[in-house]
């Protein structure tokens, strides 16, 4: 998109202005699928940083990620520009990617098509 749309812009600040990450999204970004729960930014990054520091590899990575090594924090008279995903899946035939679900950050503006809810597929 080459404007993002407004709808999913007030839906992600919502999810911005919420400390909750229940809220479920499907999305098409560059011909992939994405689906999963929306996170407000702080909630996604904490997350991330947590996964990262219990990693050997991956540990000095966690930084990135925490609030304390950005020294600011996000500015919220701006519209969100990016979607955080949470226990979301990339949906590519009838299995999501990963099975339990990762952290997915999106641009708003390159989300061609989304809908309201986590899409899943079932074998009956």
């Amino acid at each position: 998109m080459p404007n993002a749309d407004d709808l999913l812009v007030a839906v992600a600040s919502l999810v911005e202005s919420e400390p909750s990450n229940q809220m479920s999204l499907t999305v098409v970004v560059g011909g992939a699928v994405l689906t999963g729960r929306l996170a407000p930014e702080a909630m996604w990054r904490q997350r991330v940083a947590e996964v990262l520091r219990d990693s050997d590899r991956l540990a000095p990575f966690a930084e990135v990620f925490a609030h304390d090594a950005r020294g600011d924090t996000p500015d919220r008279t701006e519209p969100p520009a990016y979607l955080h995903f949470h226990l979301a899946r990339i949906l590519q035939g009838n299995v999501g990617i990963p099975e339990t679900g990762g952290m997915y950050r999106v641009a708003i503006k390159d989300v061609s098509a989304w809908t309201v809810g986590d899409v899943s597929y079932s074998d009956r």
